[in-house]
């Protein structure tokens, strides 16, 4: 009687792995901006400074949309306040926080500033929501190569949390 071939093994970490991994990592590294940038020289800090305000505009527009779909569709509070919560904390890592306060008090204020219509419907303007954080955590991920070090985590755990917000807001989606 022959023997049955062995099990397949798996070459490298699977993709329950390196997600896990990345969400474990965002959580250990926190959105601190505690000891300053540890690994800036003269010569980088202009670069780092640009980034890092940036990266505090790009998290004010991503809570401007928030804003703006919870105007236009209020009865999704319960399911963006927690994520708009996190990217007011976003901000403010980044040294923003124009955002924080004033638009969580008056959501319509800043609904007006913008161009771009929200989507009739809640599903559509949480795909909106979803790309937009998705597209914003691809371009922060590829801008952290070239930070130094206590910025590029920052900003590596502000694009990973910015992917996991992609993620809720397309899970009930299918």
């Amino acid at each position: 009687m022959p023997f049955p071939p062995p099990p397949r093994t798996l070459l490298g970490p699977r993709r329950r792995s390196l997600l896990a991994s990345a969400a474990g990592a965002a959580l250990l590294v926190g959105c601190s901006t505690d000891g300053g940038d540890s690994g800036t020289t003269g010569g980088s800090e202009s670069a780092a400074e640009h980034a890092r305000a940036r990266a505090a505009t790009d998290s004010e527009t991503l809570l401007q949309h928030y804003d703006e779909v919870l105007a236009a569709h209020p009865t999704l509070a319960d399911r963006l306040d927690p994520l708009r919560a996190e990217v007011v904390r976003h901000a403010a890592a980044f040294g923003g926080g124009s955002g924080g306060s004033t638009a969580s008090s008056s959501p319509s204020a800043s609904a007006s500033a913008s161009s771009a219509p929200v989507a009739a419907t809640p599903g559509d303007a949480l795909a909106d929501l979803a790309t937009a954080e998705r597209a914003l955590a691809d371009r922060r991920a590829k801008a952290l190569l070239d930070l130094p070090g206590e910025l590029a985590r920052l900003l590596a755990s502000v694009a990973a949390a910015g992917a996991a917000h992609a993620y809720l807001l397309t899970e009930g989606a299918k």
